[in-house]
């Protein structure tokens, strides 16, 4: 049978199937990025809930996983040579997932790295300026009688789409042909942008019509719909 001793995590929430990946996370835009690779790529794998909104991923067990304290995170018991391994930040944990099965992810170099990229700026611009908007669009942020803020992420925002229009026009995907975790990283972003965030208006969706087209066919997929819901909310 296999250990997971050596995760303190594991000591809180504890696997009944250890042979398995285990995903610690939620049903966020960077939750879902994993529970929708796993999907994709028929892994197996036992998702366990860690509700941010009781602090779960401040506690000592998740911290000895994740010590930023974010969700999502991995251990996988077939890690590189055999042995378990642990891995926290979504855009790895694609990166690593990819790589192990040898799928989402092209095998030609350039290609390779290309995808990479698009999961870097999805990354390092559209998940912190989208989440801005939520906050201050939607959340304790739009209680702020300055509007400046809010104004200032939303034509960011604006920008980024405009970055993504202009990739996706005539491609299907990011790369091209070829759905990979570019898609994936970006898909429960725009979603939450334009759905939970109720920033559709502010942001000037509408005018973005290859990005609208590229969601479309993103949540169409079986994968997609059925990561959107794991780990299922208590």
């Amino acid at each position: 049978m296999t250990d997971l001793s050596a995760f303190p995590i594991a000591t809180r929430w504890k696997p009944e199937h250890p042979d398995r990946i285990q995903l610690y996370s939620l049903p966020t835009p960077n939750g879902v990025k994993v529970s929708i690779a796993l999907e994709e790529l028929g892994l197996a794998y036992e998702p366990h809930l860690v509700d941010i909104m009781k602090n779960e991923s401040w506690t000592p067990e998740f911290l000895s996983l994740n010590p930023n304290g974010k969700i999502p995170a991995i251990v996988d018991p077939d890690g590189p040579g055999g042995k378990p391994i642990g891995l926290f930040e979504s855009g790895a944990i694609l990166l690593y997932l990819a790589e192990k099965t040898g799928r989402l992810i092209p095998a030609d170099a350039a290609r390779r790295y290309e995808t990479i990229q698009w999961v870097f700026f999805q990354m390092a611009s559209v998940g912190p300026m989208f989440g801005q908007v939520g906050f201050f669009h939607k959340f304790a942020g739009r209680e702020i009688a300055d509007k400046r803020p809010l104004n200032r992420y939303a034509d960011e925002s604006k920008r980024l789409l405009g970055v993504m229009e202009t990739r996706l026009t005539g491609r299907k995907w990011f790369m091209d042909d070829e759905y990979t975790i570019a898609d994936i990283a970006h898909a429960g972003w725009v979603r939450n942008l334009i759905g939970f965030y109720e920033a559709r208006d502010i942001v000037g969706y509408d005018n973005f019509p290859n990005v609208d087209a590229w969601l479309k066919r993103v949540l169409e997929r079986p994968a997609v719909q059925k990561g959107l819901t794991i780990p299922a909310r208590g």
